[in-house]
């Protein structure tokens, strides 16, 4: 006889899932112990079930394939749901398994009780519990279909009494649907688009997401005929940042004043497979043509003219043969001239000797007076040192910053971060779920100081499971962003200091080979021994707190903001 956990467990390992992620419970001790006898199944037992929900989030991204994850009645199950919500905002197919108490104490307030019904109901596509033997092979299927179909989490509840009952015989492993066929937009939507993009020979800006990552050899060709600069969100850069001479960088926060220049000077703003969220970067006036597979992204962020639903790759095929050739290039030059020009001043700082040189005195006196590591040197030395093969996390926050400035997607890089949900602690769990993919594989991790001693504790799982990450701590002794934002407000930094220990102490006690490094002149060396290491490695470098990273189109009243609050903190420093 299969009991319901040996099947659930079945069906997953002829699915392809080759690890499952959580903390071991007494709910879920029939479904570890199915686990524990499935041939070609790991189980990855973390410290913390939101690592479990991140790393299983992160597999699902890098694969395409649905990752699990699972917690125990109560506590267990809460602890899953901020890797939960990254994964339902990164749209990443992810089952969660939870336990709840046994079925007669439903409802009577037993110990560890929690209405997962309800926990779930916002972050879950799919959320039911088995109750019953009879409701295998249908409530899985449905599960993990919804999960694939919504690109979202299912979660599956599971009573501490059902996991051991025996399923009737003959009954069927459960199923899961095939990839769906990407649709393409309706040819009267194409043609309106194709007549917009021609008539008068129009300045253009593409705005390029990640749904357009599968057409890189299209939105090329795009970008080509039009003349247009390309502005990249942050998770476009993988796939579409190299070898790419129309880039111009990212939007936003994390963006650079060529990108300010690309949005104003367009007649035409086309977003492609994007849902960039921060409307203050949108421009006004402009003619916008939005491509999106999802029809809820349209018009949310920007008013939009013309509408184009459909998958991009398909969709950008039929627009192509439609479209004529931009003789003036001059929208486009002028973008990537003030790209170049940015960048060039941002390189400066990538010597370790900067903040020695005549010029480099004047500006380290306000924002480098302890001449500490300046991070840009760290993210460079990363990117100089890392195979191109090389699988990248980031924390939310400056370290995010410094990655999307220094960091090229070159290759076959990939990219992960909560880069729409915006979590703490997020990089560290990622980069488990990364590695534990293919061990030969590097990972590198940008991990605040902040988001890695949120989660500290599953360092040890990378010890314990030998997953040779690559973590690399920006150790600035503060909540960077959040210092950043007080200041841009006019109001000196408050709460954001962080009295950390020595993490590469911290580190080499949990098991994991470790430096610390304060010597700006010694970072090339040590990013490359982090990466010459054959198991886990934690690199603490000790950047500069006052690092000054401003956005694109800073305001006058943040300027000015700025300028008080660093008056202030320089004031009170030094009194």
């Amino acid at each position: 006889m299969t009991t319901v956990a040996e099947s659930i467990i079945e069906a997953l390992a002829q699915a392809g899932i080759r690890q499952v992620w959580g903390v071991v419970g007494d709910a879920l001790n029939p479904l570890t112990d199915a686990l524990r006898r499935q041939d070609g199944m790991d189980w990855v037992g973390v410290r913390h079930e939101e690592a479990a929900a991140f790393a299983a989030g992160a597999q699902a991204q890098l694969t395409g394939k649905i990752g699990v994850c699972m917690g125990t009645v109560g506590p267990g199950s809460i602890h899953l749901l901020n890797g939960l919500y990254d994964a339902k905002k990164s749209h990443a197919p992810v089952l969660a398994i939870t336990g709840q108490v046994p079925s007669a104490e439903i409802g009577t307030e037993y110990f560890q009780e929690v209405a997962n019904d309800k926990l779930f109901a916002d972050v879950a596509v799919f959320a039911q519990a088995i109750t019953s033997p009879g409701q295998l092979p249908h409530v899985l299927e449905q599960a993990v279909n919804a999960a694939y179909a919504r690109r979202g989490v299912a979660v599956l509840t599971l009573p501490g009494d059902v996991g051991d009952l025996d399923l009737p015989t003959g009954t069927a492993t459960a199923r899961f649907l095939p990839s769906a066929v990407p649709p393409t937009s309706s040819p009267e939507s194409v043609a309106t688009a194709a007549a917009v993009l021609s008539e008068r020979d129009p300045a253009v800006t593409l705005l390029v997401g990640v749904g357009a990552r599968e057409a890189r050899q299209e939105v090329l060709e795009l970008a080509d005929l039009l003349a247009a600069p390309m502005i990249l969100t942050l998770k476009a850069k993988e796939g579409l940042e190299r070898d790419n001479p129309f880039q111009i960088g990212q939007s936003g926060l994390i963006g650079n004043p060529s990108t300010a220049t690309a949005m104003e000077g367009c007649d035409v703003l086309v977003l492609i497979g994007t849902d960039f969220p921060y409307r203050d970067f949108y421009p006004e006036g402009k003619t916008v043509i939005q491509l999106d597979i999802d029809g809820s992204h349209i018009g949310r962020r920007t008013q939009v003219d013309h509408v184009l639903i459909g998958d991009a790759k398909t969709t950008l095929r039929q627009l192509l043969p439609a479209l004529t050739r931009r003789t003036d290039r001059s929208h486009l030059h002028t973008c990537l001239e003030e790209y170049a020009g940015w960048r060039a001043s941002q390189s400066a700082l990538l010597d370790p000797n900067h903040d020695h040189s005549l010029t480099g005195k004047v500006r380290a006196t306000l924002d480098n007076p302890d001449d500490r590591i300046r991070p840009e040197v760290v993210a460079a030395a990363i990117d100089h040192n890392a195979p191109e093969d090389t699988i990248f996390t980031s924390d939310t926050g400056m370290s995010t910053v410094w990655l999307s400035r220094f960091v090229t997607m070159r290759g076959t890089r990939r990219l992960l971060g909560s880069y729409n949900l915006g979590s703490m602690a997020n990089a560290m769990p990622q980069a488990l779920g990364a590695q534990a993919l293919d061990r030969t594989r590097p990972v590198a991790a940008f991990c605040g100081d902040g988001g890695l001693m949120m989660l500290l504790g599953d360092l040890r799982t990378a010890v314990t499971y030998q997953l040779p990450v690559r973590l690399i701590v920006f150790n600035n002794s503060r909540l960077g962003m959040v210092k950043l934002e007080q200041e841009q407000g006019g109001l000196p930094e408050f709460g954001t200091e962080l009295d950390n220990p020595d993490l590469a102490a911290v580190a080499a006690a949990m098991g994991l080979a470790s430096r610390r490094v304060t010597d700006p002149n010694a970072v090339d060396e040590a990013v490359g021994w982090a990466f010459a290491q054959p198991g886990p490695v934690l690199l603490d470098v000790v950047t500069n707190p006052d690092e000054i990273a401003l956005p694109p189109q800073l305001k006058v009243a943040q300027a000015w903001g700025f300028a008080i609050a660093k008056s202030t903190e320089f004031l009170a420093s030094r009194t």
